[in-house]
């Protein structure tokens, strides 16, 4: 899908220089996979301290060596 997008272009050079990118594309589409990778994991924060742990759980048993 083709999207015409007014950029920040002193933003994009920083980008640009930061990431490595060859191409307008190529940055874009990593900023945006990178913006949805922190939100999820911000989700995931609403789980802290919520998971009940077995006190009798012997962890290093259960292990294969």
């Amino acid at each position: 899908m083709a999207t015409n997008l007014n950029i920040d272009i002193p933003l994009l050079n920083k980008v640009f220089k930061i990431g490595n990118f060859k191409t307008k594309r190529e940055a874009v589409n990593i900023a945006l996979k990178e913006y949805v990778q922190n939100h999820r994991q911000k989700d995931i924060l609403k789980y802290l301290n919520k998971v009940d742990y077995d006190k009798d759980y012997d962890y290093k048993k259960s292990r294969n060596i």
